[in-house]
């Protein structure tokens, strides 16, 4: 099976195209960060329009792509994303995706934003088995997840206000750093001075999984208002929270190992790609005797590879959409059906 994918949810529009038996055959992205630097973060309207200008470029770049000869009937499927993510942007790539299915004749399938985001990882050489827990970090997320199957998913703990991803923006917009501002702050924390700050390692205190950081964030800005006007300090006040979400993040991840008895991590999302992050929690699974998995620098982000090999995996479930094109802005991980092999 043959699927092309698409991604709009958000800042990016993706697609490409994943074959069962080949892999990833091809992957275009084109990212809205220029457009929505001048106002500090994601414009809807904004990204919707975008979406509309590029997605018909980018599919006939894919299609172009493939070896000479390649068509439109040698796709055997069609997966775009659905949800959860802003409406008007997921408008465009499901309005799009399920118009080519009907124009080919082929399935559509309709892919969890999330969902897709978990399994990235399986493209790499060497994919997680199941079970495995599942942190998945991003601008919209903070959750970990007990993973038996597709589909079956139990969550353990996420958070009750910002998002890792959206502390680390908010952080880095304090520190006076451009959008996007979460891998700017990494890259100045490389540069900071360790134990000069010390910041609250939220909710670690407690017992359970949830998460919270808009305190952090608080933390933050009360620590840079008290002066940070050198570029060592802000370099300081960078690693010191950078360390601060690492390790809470590391915490609650080593909870969840204990309770589900699991020996494999999987970590996804764009904040997955934080070098920091990556270092710390392969070691805590080294000195485990387990494994922690994550898919390259730019599958961590969305994209188009991701939801196509979801869409894939889907399809060859059963799934399909008819005609009417619907998305979910707001869409439960747990709310998806377990795939029956």
């Amino acid at each position: 099976m043959r699927v092309l994918g698409i991604e709009t949810s958000c800042d990016e529009t993706g697609v490409a195209i994943y074959d069962q038996h080949q892999g990833l055959l091809v992957n275009q992205l084109y990212s809205q960060v220029k457009l929505h630097a001048d106002y500090g973060g994601v414009v809807p309207e904004l990204a919707s329009r975008d979406h509309i200008i590029k997605i018909v470029p980018l599919i006939q770049a894919v299609l172009a792509q493939l070896r000479v000869g390649m068509r439109a009937s040698d796709i055997h499927g069609v997966a775009y994303t659905a949800g959860p993510g802003l409406v008007g942007a997921l408008m465009v790539g499901a309005t799009v995706g399920r118009a080519l299915a009907y124009a080919w004749r082929v399935p559509a399938v309709a892919v969890h934003h999330m969902e897709a985001h978990l399994l990235a990882p399986m493209l790499e050489a060497n994919p997680p088995a199941f079970p495995f827990v599942a942190l998945l970090v991003s601008g919209s997320h903070t959750q970990l997840i007990a993973v038996t199957g597709i589909g079956e998913y139990r969550l353990l703990g996420e958070s009750v206000d910002d998002s890792v991803g959206e502390a680390f923006d908010k952080t880095a917009k304090l520190l006076g750093l451009d959008y996007p501002g979460g891998p700017m702050l990494a890259r100045l924390a490389q540069q900071g001075v360790p134990g000069r700050y010390t910041f609250p390692r939220p909710m670690t205190g407690r017992p359970g999984m949830a998460f919270s950081f808009s305190g952090l964030k608080t933390f933050a800005a009360n620590t840079v208002r008290a002066g940070a006007d050198d570029h060592q300090t802000r370099a300081d006040i960078a690693r010191a929270f950078e360390d601060a979400v690492v390790e809470t993040l590391m915490i609650k991840c080593r909870r969840a190992l204990d309770l589900t008895g699991f020996s494999r991590l999987v970590m996804a999302g764009g904040v997955s790609a934080n070098c920091s992050l990556r270092a710390s929690l392969g070691e805590m699974m080294r000195q485990r005797g387990g494994k922690v998995f994550y898919a390259r620098p730019e599958f961590c982000t969305d994209n188009g590879a991701m939801i196509a090999y979801a869409g894939m995996v889907r399809l060859q479930g059963g799934a399909r959409e008819d005609l009417a094109v619907s998305v979910r802005p707001r869409w439960l991980l747990e709310e998806l059906p377990a795939l029956v092999t």
